[in-house]
């Protein structure tokens, strides 16, 4: 099931980036879009992995909410 998820979320994505630049077809729109794609990647990778790892290897993310909390916690 999770590669079943992985494949549809991948799909949906690709999915999404092709309706967009078929709707907005320029390379500027190609590059935004694909400066998006990579910067949302690694902040997602930034949130999950390199504060787990290398900040707090305490602390385990149960998700965005749980991130958002850890960063505003007075107490870390």
């Amino acid at each position: 099931m999770l590669y079943l998820k992985a494949g549809l979320l991948l799909l949906l994505g690709a999915l999404a980036s092709a309706l967009i630049v078929l709707d907005r077809p320029a390379w500027k729109t190609v590059l935004l879009l694909a400066v998006a794609v990579w910067a949302f990647a690694r902040a997602y990778y930034f949130a999950f992995y390199v504060i787990q790892h290398y900040v707090d290897d305490r602390f385990r993310f149960a998700g965005i909410l749980s991130f958002l909390r850890y960063l505003f916690r007075k107490d870390r």
